[in-house]
């Protein structure tokens, strides 16, 4: 017979093997393992370099294009908007280098800028909805002017009060808003934290630009329809009216996608949704040009909704 001894010996022996035989498997199949991640390593670092070196190549065509955009500027705008102003409303999310450069491109097309007003978070927010409805509605409306009555939202009853105030008719007939009302009207909607602007006094305007930034968060409620109506309210008035905005702008509730999703509003004023990129400065600066010059509002950029990149000549 067995005995215990021995059969405790060959289970020994038996265990044994396996733990050797797992051990030189395992390293067996760690060293394939190894060497096949190391390959895949090297494969993804060279696919990695190849598009590193075609993005480096894409951004130094992209500079370079917009360094040509730059150059062409002035040939481009010369007289757009010969002996014409604008005036300039920028929302809480606008670009700084958005609203320098729009200036810059103005000047160059022969126009001036009456002034730069913001339009404070409190403005574009639903909250305060009321509060800036019974400021338009106090007794600042401009004497023997009168609100529009079939609009009742706080964007575009805020537009038309500015509008009234700031834009100059396109009706050579109709009496012009003295310096003293329009100050009436900006300083209480300062006051009331509305509106801001600096010391320089702010004239009238033959154009108005809203210049806005890009995409909006899922936070933002209706923030972009009010800044939509906004500029609708102040399309009423003077020669021309666009609403400007970066990348994004022209997508989910942003200002410019509210307009190109409503016919009335598309057609009340123009929208470029680009800014961002020198090309799309230039294209807003000719959309005010084409409007002074009795064109049509267009929809330009390369967002969703728009009709061409550009102005067409």
């Amino acid at each position: 017979m067995i005995s215990l001894r021995t059969h405790a010996i060959s289970l020994a022996a038996v265990f044994l093997a396996l733990a050797i035989g797992v051990a030189l498997g395992s390293g067996l199949l760690s060293d394939t393992v190894l060497s096949g991640l190391q390959d895949d390593k090297t494969e993804l670092q060279q696919q990695i370099d190849s598009l590193t070196g075609e993005r480096n190549a894409l951004n130094e065509k992209l500079a370079a294009a917009a360094d040509f955009d730059a150059q062409m500027a002035p040939r481009i705008l010369a007289g757009n908007m010969r002996d014409k102003s604008v005036v300039l409303f920028r929302t809480p999310e606008a670009n700084d280098d958005d609203v320098e450069a729009l200036v810059r491109l103005v000047g160059q097309a022969g126009g001036t800028v009456s002034g730069t007003i913001g339009l404070t978070s409190q403005f574009v927010e639903a909250h305060a909805a009321e509060k800036l409805l019974s400021v338009v509605n106090s007794p600042i409306v401009p004497a023997g002017a009168q609100l529009n009555t079939r609009t009742v939202d706080q964007g575009s009853q805020a537009g038309d009060l500015l509008g009234i105030s700031l834009l100059i008719s396109k009706d050579p007939r109709a009496r012009p808003v003295d310096e003293a009302a329009r100050e009436t009207v900006l300083t209480t909607l300062r006051d009331a934290g509305f509106v801001t602007f600096g010391a320089e006094r702010i004239g009238a305007a033959d154009t108005a630009l809203v210049v806005t930034g890009g995409a909006l968060g899922d936070d933002a409620g209706n923030q972009g329809s009010t800044v939509a109506r906004f500029t609708a309210g102040l399309a009423q008035h003077g020669s021309g009216t666009a609403l400007v905005g970066r990348d994004g702008s022209a997508s989910g509730t942003a200002a410019i996608a509210v307009t190109r999703a409503d016919a009335a509003l598309n057609n009340a004023y123009s929208t470029v949704d680009d800014i961002n990129r020198e090309s799309g400065r230039i294209t807003a600066v000719l959309a005010l040009g084409d409007l002074l010059a009795g064109g049509k509002p267009g929809q330009y950029g390369v967002g969703p909704g728009a009709s061409a990149v550009t102005v067409p000549q």
